[in-house]
């Protein structure tokens, strides 16, 4: 099998960019991913340990906060356990709630996961001068914001 040109419904597609965001971020999610690995830990998973460092301590709180589904995030926090980077209990005032702590190993590999994504993002935009990471950073936050999405997300300068 060949591979040809692409037809002009493929063209107009791969053309957008609001397309061409979503496969960046398919990019980078995979970069990240794969460099998180020997952590144990994925992208999702880091997001979590943020949730539980940044004092939403709730597993409740946690999967509305960032999206996950119940089950999900509970596969998720059985992984963060098993690792020693969080740890589970009961909330003493309502032994409904289950509370997630972030813990020494949790904190530390948070700290290193930072340097691994600042080496990914180094990696995805390299062929971007410094002021151009930065307005892309801007642009894409600003988008983000307008939309309701970006939250609390800060804009990391690079």
């Amino acid at each position: 099998m060949s591979i040809t040109a692409p037809t002009d419904a493929e063209a107009d597609l791969l053309g957008r960019t609001g397309f061409r965001l979503v496969e960046l971020g398919k990019v980078a999610l995979t970069l990240a991913d794969a460099a998180l690995a020997e952590y144990g830990l994925t992208g999702r998973h880091l997001r979590v340990l943020t949730l539980a460092a940044g004092g939403v301590p709730s597993q409740q709180g946690m999967s509305e906060r960032s999206g996950i589904d119940r089950t999900t995030l509970v596969a998720m926090l059985d992984d963060l356990e098993r690792h020693g980077y969080v740890r589970r209990r009961r909330d003493p005032a309502d032994r409904r709630r289950h509370l997630v702590e972030l813990t020494d190993a949790g904190a530390a590999v948070l700290g290193t996961a930072a340097e691994v994504l600042d080496r990914v993002e180094d990696d995805l935009l390299g062929p971007l001068p410094a002021a151009e990471r930065r307005r892309l950073g801007r642009t894409v936050a600003k988008i983000l914001d307008d939309r309701g999405a970006g939250g609390e997300l800060p804009v990391v300068e690079c």
